[in-house]
């Protein structure tokens, strides 16, 4: 639950980015035409759900899905997950307005501090409007760390 709390905190509170910070991750476009890794919701009850509740869909550019296959994620790979509002309605879940766009983007160089990965949450339907900035640390990389093993990384290929 402690985890959930920090990602919550990193989601409302942006510290502003300076210059002496790494580089921020830019906003991935054209994103919706890549591969699609796969799609999940998070109901109520999962630990994440306050700050990660709802549908979900990741995609993956190309050297991000050659780094599914190979299980190494090289500098370049970017993966985007869509975190869009699951709304019940007609005996569905529909998808919802966008909450966050979250966006891991591997650069070694850039990013040694977090594993190689730069982490953006951009809010809602913008494109700048970021919800993690210079936080990537505790916001992100602290729970991807556990993933070590997978390149950090938690999703897979659906199969």
């Amino acid at each position: 639950m402690r985890q959930a709390l920090v990602v919550i905190a990193a989601l409302t509170t942006v510290p502003p980015l300076s210059a002496a910070d790494t580089a921020p991750v830019p906003y991935p476009q054209g994103y919706r035409q890549w591969t699609h890794v796969k799609s999940m919701t998070i109901n109520p009850g999962h630990a994440l759900y306050d700050a990660f509740g709802g549908i979900h869909h990741l995609y993956a550019n190309q050297k991000a899905e050659q780094g599914y296959k190979s299980g190494k994620f090289g500098d370049g790979s970017v993966i985007v997950f869509d975190l869009l509002e699951a709304k019940a309605a007609d005996n569905s879940v529909q998808e919802g307005a966008r909450k966050v766009l979250g966006v891991m983007h591997k650069d070694a160089r850039k990013y040694k501090d977090t594993g190689g990965w730069g982490f953006e949450g951009f809010k809602g339907d913008s494109t700048t409007d970021r919800a993690v900035g210079n936080n990537a640390a505790a916001a992100c990389f602290q729970c991807h760390t556990a993933r070590k093993d997978n390149g950090f990384v938690f999703s897979a290929f659906r199969k």
